[in-house]
């Protein structure tokens, strides 16, 4: 399973991935599927987590600006306050310090060395005369100057107010303080205090000043913004919960909103289901006059519309179905005192004039003509009313093959035509009726000797899987692009105005498609000009069953495309050309006028209808013919 011990093939790169990565990925996608599913099928989930999402979204964004404007705000105003405290105190430090000196000045030289001496405890008194109007508000740091104008002495240690560590004080704001000499300077920090060692963002303001003795010391008011995270983080909460409320009335808003519009959707696409099975008589439910209750009323208005065209279409057939079925059945009697008397006259034909007796053969044989018509219009009666019947039961298709040729020997060797048979050297069993078997076998055979010019038909007969086939090849002139398909329409020839030789009414292709639709196979087409056509019957081995694929593929291995694929585009797969073709639906109703331009069979999947331009070429076995363009007879079933 490993490969040089990578995932991917020796010497891959990005290809295809690893069995084990495609497993891995359809394992994991599994359980997604689903969700997927109902993520597509279902608008309304899809409208409302839409709205969810981008709610979710404005509120996050909303959140953001107004927390960034409040905090602003409260930092702007403890700024402006923190100025204002730091600013008074440190002028009251001045004013202190200035009346000890004049005292100190009074006193003479005595008085200066007891202040010196006391500048320590002068310090302390006046942090703390500092720090006692702000306890928890602010805290007073005050610290040596490091500028080397004045000695350093012993008891001039740092002071801080309360238990904040003098180390609270930034290095590089100590520095800037002494160098800025009597500028108040500030800076955001953080204060740390000696018992607990917690840290807490501050405001810090400093300045640099002189003692009673007149050395320079440096005085922080350090300013936490405990109230500001406070109040910030009330606001924070506030709008946290407001945002999850404000999401969930939109979403529930949009639920309800999106529910009377997609209620409606839903059960008109619930009712078009109905309709499209057949029960025309379903309608919507209108209420109120808005744009929904008039969709609903010009939707029950088309739905009423479209019963009765419906009706009136399906009253029509019926008519049409009637009017067939009663026509043939009431020229039975006269057409049976016609060919009374025209078998009387065509015996006699004998004693009458030249013209006379060429009349009366013309007479019997378009009589014998009726009679086929009649009766292939009774047939396709039945096949429209859904009369039909199978009665199925095993057969040999050898057996039935045989009597067809054997029928067919005398119009072949009018045609000067062989009928050759392939696959006949075991069984060909399958369940089916014999009569409707036979009659489209027959059809096929008749009409590829018809059209054969005078070249070999070859009947071949195959049985792989679940199903049987027998193909139909002649070598005659072909179908041309789109005919694959019209070929099997009611009365359709490929040139109107050539004239039936054999008597064929134009119905028995229509017939042997029903004949196949009912057995629940396949009747196919498949034709090049000049180069001959093929017609495939395949039927399931047992009745009832579906058909997946036929053993004989339609195009026949000996077409042009196949014996020069130089010429005429590589030659298709044979996985390609026994792929399966869906099954042929049947349509109760008459087909459409059979003039009427339809698809490409080029176009149409699996129905094996592909045409390739080109010079005709003789099978094999067989003298070439040559025949300039335009003088073949058109191919017409």
């Amino acid at each position: 399973m490993w490969s040089g011990g990578h995932l991917l093939p020796d010497g891959a790169s990005g290809g295809p991935a690893h069995p084990l990565i495609r497993l891995f990925g359809r394992w994991a996608r599994r359980p997604l599927l689903p969700a997927a599913r109902l993520w597509r099928r279902n608008i309304q989930l899809r409208v409302v987590a839409t709205t969810l999402l981008m709610s979710l979204g404005v509120v996050i964004l909303l959140g953001l600006v107004v927390i960034g404007q409040v905090r602003n705000g409260l930092l702007d105003a403890k700024r402006h306050a923190a100025q204002g405290q730091a600013v008074g105190g440190f002028e009251v430090a001045e004013q202190v310090a200035d009346r000890k000196s004049d005292t100190r000045g009074q006193d003479g030289a005595g008085a200066a060395g007891r202040g010196t001496q006391d500048s320590g405890a002068w310090l302390n008194a006046m942090v703390e005369q500092l720090a006692s109007g702000g306890k928890g508000a602010y805290s007073v740091v005050a610290l040596s100057s490091d500028s080397g104008e004045t000695p350093y002495v012993a008891s001039r240690g740092p002071r801080a107010s309360g238990d904040v560590k003098p180390d609270s004080v930034p290095a590089d704001l100590r520095k800037q303080v002494d160098e800025g000499r009597t500028a108040p300077y500030e800076r955001y920090g953080k204060i740390v205090h000696a018992g607990s060692g917690d840290a807490e963002p501050a405001l810090i303001i400093g300045k640099r000043l002189d003692d009673n003795n007149g050395d320079a010391y440096q005085l922080y008011y350090l300013f936490p913004f405990t109230q500001e995270e406070k109040s910030l983080s009330l606001v924070k909460g506030t709008l946290a919960t407001a945002g999850v409320f404000v999401v969930v009335l939109l979403g529930a808003i949009a639920w309800v909103v999106v529910r009377q519009v997609v209620t409606p959707v839903r059960m008109a696409a619930g009712i078009s289901e109905r309709l499209a099975a057949g029960l025309l008589q379903e309608r919507m439910k209108v209420t109120g006059e808005d744009d929904i209750a008039r969709l609903g009323e010009a939707f029950n208005k088309m739905a009423q519309n479209l019963q009765l065209k419906i009706q009136q279409l399906e009253a029509l057939s019926r008519m049409q179905r009637r009017f067939v079925s009663d026509v043939s059945h009431e020229l039975r009697t006269p057409l049976t005192t016609v060919r009374m008397a025209a078998d009387v006259i065509h015996e006699a034909r004998e004693d009458f004039d030249p013209v006379t007796a060429r009349s009366a053969e013309l007479l019997w044989g378009q009589v014998d003509r009726f009679e086929s018509l009649l009766a292939e219009l009774l047939e396709i009666s039945r096949f429209d009313a859904g009369a039909a019947a199978l009665e199925a039961e095993p057969i040999d298709l050898r057996d039935v093959v045989k009597r067809v040729v054997d029928a067919a020997e005398p119009l072949a060797e009018a045609k000067d035509t062989r009928i050759l048979v392939r696959g006949a050297e075991a069984p060909v069993v399958v369940e089916a009726d014999t009569r409707r078997v036979e009659r489209v076998l027959r059809n096929l055979v008749v009409n590829a000797v018809e059209h054969g010019e005078g070249r070999d038909v070859v009947v071949r007969l195959a049985a792989a899987g679940g199903a049987v086939a027998v193909a139909v090849r002649d070598y005659g002139v072909g179908l041309k692009p789109g005919e694959a398909t019209r070929v099997f329409n009611r009365f359709w020839r490929a040139d109107p105005a050539r004239a039936r030789t054999t008597g064929g009414t134009g119905l028995g292709l229509s017939i042997a498609v029903e004949d196949a639709r009912l057995h629940g196979g396949w009747l196919q087409a498949w034709g090049e000009p000049g180069g001959g056509s093929q017609f495939r019957l395949t039927l399931p081995r047992a009745a009832g069953d579906v058909l997946r694929g036929s053993p004989i593929p339609l195009e026949p291995e000996d077409s042009r495309r196949n014996r020069h694929p130089g010429d005429a585009g590589a030659r298709q797969p044979a996985a390609e050309r026994l792929a399966a073709v869906p099954v042929q639906p049947r349509s109760p109703l008459p087909p459409v006028d059979a003039t009427a331009p339809s698809a490409d069979p080029t176009a149409l999947p699996g129905n094996g209808a592909r045409v390739v331009r080109g010079a005709p070429e003789p099978p094999p076995g067989r003298p070439k013919t040559t025949q300039n363009e335009g003088e073949g007879r058109p191919r017409g079933r």
